[in-house]
């Protein structure tokens, strides 16, 4: 599969990622759990807890394309978060990769992560997962297909998983738009967000 792959809707993206392959920097996590995001209120998919929704600027550019392209951002200024751009090229969409399983590299990863961190944790969580794989804001817009890229991706089979609210959001809190793969201690808790309305008030 390429990036062309993912020149779709996020939530048919978000079902090619759940079970991919990530590589970053000598660690190999195989993708479990993923939330997508859409775009402005004017596209296909608008969504007001995307970073997109606003429009296009400098710190979003990357999340309008092209597909396969790799968009970071820095969670509460502090943590590191990776997300997997699709849609078509001018059309936002984007894939937060929340959680993985280290598949190899774990002394790598155990390094970056710290000795203490138990192996379900070293990449729960999407800055876990990020710092476990080496992935800084340096790499935001790197093609993740490329073979040269120091972060690539491979995708699998589409997998339809199970599905919930996206964890920490307070607009669009009820969208079913985070998906995991079931069975996994790797996946992360739900939580919602203080400032997002009651469940069931939202959409």
């Amino acid at each position: 599969m390429t990036a062309a792959d993912l020149a779709i809707d996020p939530l048919g993206a978000a079902r090619l990622l759940l079970g991919s392959q990530l590589t970053g920097r000598g660690v190999t996590a195989s993708i479990l759990e993923v939330e997508a995001y859409g775009g402005p209120e004017d596209g296909p998919w608008p969504d007001a807890a995307a970073h997109s929704y606003r429009g296009q600027g400098l710190r979003n550019s990357v999340m309008f394309g092209p597909p396969g392209r790799l968009y970071t951002y820095r969670s509460h200024g502090i943590h590191v978060c990776a997300n997997v751009v699709c849609a078509t090229e001018g059309v936002a969409g984007a894939i937060l990769l929340r959680a993985g399983v280290v598949e190899t590299g774990h002394e790598i990863a155990w390094g970056r992560r710290g000795p203490a961190v138990r192996e379900p944790a070293l990449a729960r969580g999407p800055g876990n997962l990020c710092t476990a794989l080496g992935i800084t804001m340096d790499d935001n817009g790197i093609d993740l297909f490329d073979p040269s890229s120091e972060i690539k991706i491979t995708l699998g089979e589409s997998r339809l998983g199970e599905a919930g609210p996206r964890v920490g959001v307070s607009k669009a809190a009820d969208r079913p738009w985070r998906m995991w793969l079931s069975g996994y201690s790797e996946v992360s808790a739900y939580r919602r967000s203080p400032r997002a309305p009651a469940p069931g008030k939202s959409d």
